[in-house]
């Protein structure tokens, strides 16, 4: 049996999320403004960031186990 946890911060629980949403707003407004060179990998680098999160929580990641009687 576990024991109960604290409830988390709004920093903790909105951290990684505002994260993502500004690192996916530098990758389209890289992309959307650059003609090749440097803005294209910045625009690459920052939408494979969150790509990659997606597809690890979406299809990688096991569930966690449940408890059976």
């Amino acid at each position: 049996m576990s024991l109960p946890r604290e409830p988390l911060s709004a920093a903790a629980i909105w951290a990684w999320p505002i994260a993502l949403g500004v690192l996916t707003s530098i990758g389209l407004v890289a992309a959307l403004f650059s003609d090749g060179g440097l803005g294209d990998q910045v625009a690459g680098v920052c939408l494979w960031g969150p790509t990659l999160v997606g597809v690890w929580f979406g299809w990688l990641r096991r569930p966690p186990a449940t408890a059976t009687k």
